[in-house]
């Protein structure tokens, strides 16, 4: 066991890597972050991690799927999950006290999830009707049609939910083999926020936990090779064009990872006085809403800029796109600029740290992946740390000549 300030690690005889991070608030977080995602799927397998995150709610060897729903429920809690291209996690919020009761559920479905029959060809087609609507909106859609091409070639190049062949053939037998070889100790990290104290949450995760005891497959990974700069245009039936620009960037491990993500938060980020919003909306009333956003993998990671517009402001919503892109490419930031957009991004963090489950949830994915979670000063100095000529380099990576395009348009 090692102690912290907010966090204590711990780890069980079988493996399973434990994160406590000290909270007072009346309401508990607990989950397990699990290594996987679509990224481990084969192309029949498309969609499978999705598949299996939904139906391992759907019974178990003790409970039905009613019982399953029911159990953080009935006192005010949740149980829910989300995947991802290389994580998946399984996680509860309930009244303060009820520790016991969440840890005990998830074990049972990590460990004795039968996928019923019944149960998976109901849930298979609501899968089916998440992956029609998600494909009747094209501001979402057209993100998953970029990554296929932009990671074309590799298992990172397909949609998360799957096609409707591969969801129709998946089987109990199919999802129990899923569930075993990627849901293993040695593949996942439980996390709790909350106020009761390290050791007695460490004594209900092995008690309940340590009948797991798979161990965790070789898994050898292929970075996905390079593609040429594509700009593509494709006919959709929509009002109004849609376009998402961006390239390759270098993945969670890099150094100075962090410049990408103030990069990103200059120049699309959440905010309305970002570059992208201010020229494109603000000057210009071109667009409703322009983002930008980057998703960091353990070996690459891309930043992609959106937005909608009517379809006649499309090419001088992307030379003023391309202008600004060009213009943090050749030249470093102003300091006082730079230190004005640091300022704004660690007040966002401070602000974010108020979601506490999000904040738990975050906790168990930096130890899946870095093998602990930093603590805030650690973000801050890294933050801060950073100079005009990194994000100039960042910026290197999304230059004009490096991007791609993708649009939907009538």
């Amino acid at each position: 066991m090692i102690h912290g300030n907010i966090f204590t690690y711990h780890v069980l005889a079988n493996g399973l890597r434990i994160i406590h991070r000290r909270s007072e608030s009346p309401v508990e977080y607990c989950g397990l972050a699990v290594k996987a995602g679509s990224r481990d799927e084969s192309p029949e397998q498309y969609g499978l991690a999705h598949f299996v995150e939904h139906t391992i709610f759907k019974g178990t060897d003790h409970r039905r799927s009613w019982h399953i729903i029911n159990r953080m429920e009935s006192i005010g809690g949740d149980l829910n999950a989300y995947t991802s291209e290389e994580v998946t996690v399984l996680h509860s919020s309930f009244p303060s006290g009820h520790l016991d009761r969440a840890v005990e559920l998830m074990a049972d479905l990590v460990a004795y999830s039968r996928f019923p029959s019944v149960q998976i060809e109901r849930e298979r087609e609501v899968i089916l009707d998440e992956v029609d609507s998600y494909l009747d909106s094209p501001s979402e859609a057209i993100f998953d049609d970029f990554n296929d091409l932009l990671f074309e070639g590799s298992a990172l190049g397909h949609n998360i939910l799957g096609n409707e062949q591969t969801i129709s053939s998946f089987t109990p037998d199919i999802c129990r083999d899923f569930l075993s070889k990627y849901y293993t100790p040695g593949n996942m990290v439980f996390f709790y926020m909350g106020p009761t104290a390290p050791d007695k949450v460490f004594r209900c995760v092995e008690r309940h936990m340590s009948v797991l005891h798979h161990t965790t497959p070789e898994r050898p990974q292929a970075t996905p090779p390079a593609v040429r700069p594509f700009d593509i245009s494709r006919v959709h039936d929509t009002h109004q064009a849609h376009t998402v620009i961006g390239a390759r960037i270098p993945g969670m491990y890099a150094d100075k990872n962090r410049a990408f993500a103030l990069l990103n938060n200059i120049i699309g980020g959440p905010c309305m006085n970002s570059l992208l919003n201010v020229a494109l909306r603000e000057r210009k009333g071109y667009v409703y809403s322009v983002d930008s956003y980057t998703s960091l993998f353990t070996d690459c990671g891309e930043l992609t800029i959106y937005f909608g517009c009517d379809p006649e402001h499309v090419k001088p919503c992307r030379r003023i796109t391309f202008d600004i892109l060009s213009r943090m490419a050749e030249s470093p930031m102003k300091p006082s600029a730079l230190e004005a957009a640091k300022k704004q991004y660690i007040g966002q963090m401070t602000v974010g740290s108020d979601n506490s489950e999000q904040v738990a949830i975050s906790t168990g994915r930096a130890v899946l992946f870095n093998g602990y979670a930093a603590p805030r000063e650690e973000i801050v100095e890294r933050i801060n740390s950073i100079t005009p000529e990194d994000i100039r380099r960042a910026a290197e990576f999304i230059a004009p000549d490096k991007c791609s395009i993708l649009t939907f348009s009538r």
